[in-house]
């Protein structure tokens, strides 16, 4: 696959979700870019009632992959997510009943509000693509994505992610509240289709998103801008108001991203501007501020401004 048919049929996927999404254009448009790189999970968090969970499927159905929802709570178990062995009178034996973790696009919905133990059995599932049931390995399917959700403004009786359970999503988005205008659309389309679903087309296959996956890793990185992206990256250790700076697998993750993105323009080299693009997203869920800045709103956008104002840009040459 060449890299402009990358460019064109990442557009008409993120034109298929736009029937049903209003008005996030560019936070869809990112998403899509994660999932052109492998490990491409995406976390959305944000407040209740902003389409998460119909992106998330809406998204699925564009790509024409099977889509699971996981609904998180305090009482799911990792069998609940991977499945189990069961007995099977009929067979007399022990048969496996495979979980909601072997389907292509896994929605995670409220994932904090689940045991410590629950969020760990997406850890090797997210990392290594496999799940390990009764010593037995098996392999999940290709491609594999996990959409999780969590609330930023309810935290009684929830379980924080750990920070290497973070470390697993490629970036973390927030979908924003719509402008009056989209508003309007959005009630303007419901009226008009006199029903609550809207029926979406798939636009590709889960082949066709590997094929994709395999063209993005044409596109060209200079050396100088691979430098930018470490630069950036080993900022976040210096940082006063940081006690622990992003991991090489946040430098690994702007590589990713702004390849995938620069296919997306129709381009096989990436520029410094699609590397800013992706330094919010891809990098603030993976530092932690220091204690006394917990509690501070926008601390950490604040620590990103800094890494975009002070570490140089390189300048490409023609």
């Amino acid at each position: 696959m060449k890299i402009l048919n990358v460019a064109q049929i990442s557009a008409q996927v993120v034109n298929e979700v736009e029937r049903a999404i209003v008005g996030k254009r560019a936070a869809l448009e990112m998403m899509m870019a994660a999932f052109l790189t492998s490990g491409g999970h995406v976390l959305l968090e944000d407040y209740p009632g902003l389409a998460k969970t119909l992106i998330a499927n809406s998204f699925a159905t564009a790509l024409g992959m099977k889509f699971r929802r996981i609904q998180f709570t305090p009482d799911l178990l990792p069998a609940d997510i991977t499945g189990g062995y069961i007995f099977d009178r009929a067979k007399n034996d022990f048969v496996l009943r495979p979980g909601p973790i072997f389907a292509n696009v896994i929605l995670a919905d409220e994932i904090n509000r689940a045991s410590p133990r629950t969020q760990s059995a997406l850890l090797e599932a997210m990392q290594e693509y496999q799940v390990t049931l009764e010593g037995e390995t098996m392999k999940l399917h290709e491609p594999f994505i996990v959409i999780a959700t969590q609330n930023p403004i309810e935290y009684e009786g929830t379980f924080p992610l750990p920070e290497a359970q973070l470390d697993r999503f490629i970036m973390k988005l927030s979908i924003g509240y719509p402008s009056p205008d989209e508003e309007q659309e959005i009630l303007r389309r419901r009226r008009e289709r006199r029903r609550e679903t809207l029926e979406l087309s798939p636009i590709v296959s889960g082949d066709d998103l590997l094929a994709m996956r395999e063209a993005v890793e044409d596109v060209h990185v200079d050396a100088d801008i691979e430098r930018y992206m470490v630069d950036l990256v080993a900022r976040t250790r210096q940082q006063r108001q940081v006690a622990v700076g992003a991991s090489p697998r946040g430098t690994l993750a702007l590589l990713k991203l702004a390849r995938a993105w620069a296919a997306m323009q129709g381009r096989e080299y990436v520029l410094p501007d699609d590397v800013k693009r992706f330094v919010k997203p891809a990098l603030s869920h993976r530092f932690i501020l220091q204690p006394d800045l917990w509690s501070v709103p926008q601390a950490a956008d604040r620590v990103i401004n800094e890494l975009l104002q002070f570490v140089p840009v390189p300048v490409m040459r023609p």
